[in-house]
């Protein structure tokens, strides 16, 4: 069985970053990242109109059932294939991303200690807190070289989606986290934990194994 590593926090708040920094530095483990973004659903065929008010910041936003099965099933140690979600065009395209049999799957995402299944599977909870206008000063650089926004929009859909979705929905999941990792500051002492607790707990799947061969 995969171990499972769910990394929360607000829109722009380092998940990616420490993310990588975690696969990275899990010395002898296969690791896999996939990101909750990936599962956004199909909204292409809305007007232009329509996708300016879309709220991608609610929970209704994801595809969390499609997102379990496919969780469920890396868990597993099955290789899976995942759709990968186009930010210009809205559209979710199915089975585009290959997710390989691994030791470790770090599932990242503004939801990730959101959905009580996924929650239910983890062995490991991090949610990544960062301030409010630090996040808000990264979210308007992303978007406007990665999702052909401008200034102007970004700033909307902060004050009318983003800022009152973080207060209802993210900020309280940060209670289910067993680790809370700042993201504006070095977190060595985190990657370090982390390490050590997953190497001791696939070991240990290991020696049950034997044990259980025997």
């Amino acid at each position: 069985m995969a171990r499972l590593i769910l990394i929360a926090g607000g829109s722009s708040s380092g998940k990616t970053t420490i993310s990588k920094a975690i696969s990275e530095s899990l010395n002898g483990l296969t690791v896999s990242l996939i990101s909750m973004d990936e599962y956004y659903k199909d909204v292409s065929n809305l007007s232009a109109s329509d996708i300016d008010s879309y709220n991608f910041d609610h929970p209704d936003a994801i595809d969390f059932k499609s997102l379990e099965r496919d969780i469920c099933k890396a868990i597993a140690n099955n290789e899976i294939s995942i759709p990968s979600y186009d930010f210009i065009s809205h559209k979710s395209i199915p089975d585009s991303i290959t997710v390989p049999k691994s030791d470790v799957i770090l599932l990242e995402g503004i939801f990730a200690l959101y959905y009580e299944p996924l929650i239910n599977r983890a062995d490991l909870k991090l949610f990544v807190d960062a301030e409010a206008d630090i996040r808000l000063a990264r979210r308007i650089l992303r978007d406007l070289n990665e999702r052909g926004d401008n200034t102007k929009a970004v700033l909307n859909k902060y004050m009318n989606n983003v800022k009152k979705m973080h207060d209802s929905f993210i900020e309280p999941t940060k209670k289910k986290a067993d680790i809370i990792i700042p993201g504006e500051s070095s977190f060595d002492v985190a990657l370090d934990l982390i390490n050590g607790y997953l190497i001791k707990r696939v070991i240990d799947n290991e020696i049950s194994k034997c044990n259980n061969n025997q």
